[in-house]
C-alpha cells in the first residue's frame, strides 16, 4: 500500500473508531511540514472556515493566515458600473500576461443578466474603467488572456457565446474590435483556458455538462477549427449520462470525439449528446497546469484531472477522499462546491468554493502519481455572509493572489481585492 493511501486509510480508521466524521480529522491543525517554507505563497493552513467571523462590517474580506496583507484593487466605490444599488457582480480576472507592460492591467468580467461589461484596472495608477459593454451580453463570466495578446470572454447562460476582444497594441485599455467565436461552441460557458499552440478548453456549466477542446486550423485564428468533446472509454451510453449516484466512477482513459460543425455553432450540448459524450455535474472552471487540465465539477464536490498527454481522467480532489467533508450545521469545515481554479506560483492548484463560507483551498501535489492530490489545505475563508469569492488568479507577482468578492451584504463592496504575502 502506497504511503499516501496508507495515511488515508489510517485517518478513516481513526475517525470511525472515535465516532467522528472523516472531515473533522482532515481539518486538524497543520504541522510545520504543511507550511511550505520557501514557496512564494508559503502559509500555515487555517484550521476552520470563517463561520464564527461572519459580518457585513469588515475592512478585509478574508480570514487568512498570518503574514498576509489584503488590499482593495477596485470595488463599487472606485467604479460603480450599474449604480442604483445594483451589484456589479465582479467575477473573473486576468492580466495582460505578455507583450509590452505585461502585468500592468487587470481585466475583469461582470456577471450581470444583461448589458454585460468588461472592465480594466491599471494596477500602476489605480484607475478603473469600462472597456467593453453590450446590451446583448448576458452573464459575462470567464476571461482569459491569449498567447497572441487578445482577451477571450464567455457567457454563462443558455445559448452562451465566446467573444474575442482585440486590444490596441499601444494602449491595452482600448478595445479595437470584438469578434464572436461560435465555432468554440454555443454552451453555458464559464471557465476557459488556452494553450500556447492555440488550443482552447471550455465546459458546459450544467448538471449533465461536458468538457470540450477546440483545435483551431491556424494558431491565433479562432474563426475556424473543430470542437471536440471528452468521452470516457468503456462506458455504455447510459453510463455516460449525468448521475448523482455514480459520478465518482467516471474516470479512466478517454477519447476526444470531434463534433458536427453545423451543430456546434447552434447548440454544442446537442452536438455532444449526439456522440454520447461524458456528462459531469456542473463543470464550471478549467485550468491547465503543465500537461494536465483541471476541471471543477461543482455539484460533485470534485475536481478532476485530465492528463492531456496520456488521455486519462482521474479524481484529483474529492470530498471524503483527500479533502474533508463539510458539515456546516455542526461547524465542521470541509470541501464543498468547488467553483474557480487558479495555477499557483509553485504549480499547485488553487480552488475556491461557491459556498457558505466561501473557502479557498490549495491542493497538494500528486507525488505517488495515482492521479489524486496527496491532500488539501485551507488557505482562506470569506467573512461576508452573503457573498462568495470568485476569479482567483495569480498575475505576474508570484506572491499576490487576485480575487473578487461577488454580491456581498456590505454596500458597494462588489469588487476585486488582492492578498499578498508580506516580503
Amino acid at each position: 500500500m502506497r504511503r499516501t493511501r496508507r495515511i488515508r486509510f489510517i485517518t478513516a480508521a481513526l475517525a470511525a473508531g472515535m465516532g467522528l466524521p472523516l472531515g473533522l480529522l482532515s481539518a486538524a491543525p497543520a504541522t510545520a511540514h504543511d507550511r511550505h517554507h520557501g514557496q512564494p505563497m508559503a502559509f500555515r493552513p487555517l484550521e476552520k472556515s470563517a463561520y464564527d467571523q461572519m459580518s457585513a462590517d469588515w475592512s478585509e474580506p478574508l480570514a487568512a493566515p498570518k503574514g498576509f496583507r489584503q488590499k482593495l484593487v477596485a470595488d463599487e466605490t472606485v467604479l460603480d458600473i450599474y449604480g442604483g444599488g445594483t451589484d456589479d457582480l465582479t467575477d473573473m480576472n486576468t492580466v495582460n500576461e505578455t507583450g509590452r507592460q505585461a502585468g500592468r492591467y487587470l481585466y475583469r468580467t461582470h456577471e450581470v443578466s444583461s448589458n454585460g461589461a468588461v472592465s480594466v484596472v491599471d494596477l500602476r495608477t489605480g484607475k478603473a474603467e469600462i472597456i467593453a459593454q453590450r446590451a446583448d451580453w448576458h452573464r459575462i463570466d470567464g476571461i482569459r488572456w491569449t498567447p497572441w495578446g487578445s482577451l477571450l470572454v464567455t457567457e454563462e447562460t443558455d445559448g452562451g457565446r465566446v467573444f474575442e476582444l482585440f486590444l490596441d497594441r499601444r494602449d491595452r485599455t482600448k478595445v479595437t474590435r470584438i469578434e464572436e467565436r461560435r465555432e468554440i461552441g454555443i454552451l453555458r460557458h464559464e471557465g476557459i483556458d488556452v494553450l500556447p499552440d492555440g488550443t482552447v478548453f471550455v465546459i458546459d456549466e450544467l448538471k449533465g455538462g461536458s468538457i470540450y477542446k477546440f483545435v483551431p486550423t491556424r494558431r491565433g485564428d479562432l474563426s475556424e477549427g473543430r470542437l471536440h468533446a471528452l468521452k470516457i472509454n468503456g462506458l455504455s451510453d447510459a453510463e455516460q449520462k449525468w448521475n448523482p449516484e455514480t459520478y465518482s466512477e467516471k474516470a479512466g482513459a478517454f477519447t476526444w470525439v470531434p463534433l458536427d460543425k453545423d451543430k456546434v455553432v447552434a447548440d454544442a450540448d446537442a452536438a455532444s449528446d449526439a456522440v454520447n459524450a461524458t456528462e459531469f455535474g456542473r463543470p464550471e472552471d478549467v485550468e491547465v497546469i503543465g500537461d494536465t487540465l483541471y476541471v471543477a465539477n461543482t455539484s460533485e464536490n470534485r475536481v478532476v484531472a485530465v492528463n492531456l498527454r496520456k488521455n486519462v481522467l482521474s479524481s484529483f480532489v474529492q470530498a471524503g477522499v483527500n479533502a474533508p467533508v463539510e458539515d456546516r450545521d455542526a461547524g465542521i469545515t470541509g470541501f464543498k462546491s468547488p467553483d474557480n481554479l487558479a495555477e499557483g506560483p509553485d504549480g499547485r492548484l488553487w480552488i475556491v468554493e461557491d459556498n457558505y463560507a466561501s473557502d479557498i483551498w490549495v491542493a497538494g501535489r500528486d507525488r505517488d502519481r495515482d492521479g489524486a492530490a496527496d491532500g488539501t489545505e485551507l488557505f482562506a475563508s470569506l467573512k461576508d455572509p452573503g457573498a462568495e469569492v470568485s476569479g482567483i488568479y495569480f498575475g505576474k507577482d508570484p506572491k499576490t493572489l487576485f480575487f473578487s468578492v461577488q454580491h456581498p451584504d456590505k454596500p458597494l463592496a462588489d469588487g476585486t481585492w488582492k492578498i499578498t504575502r508580506r516580503r
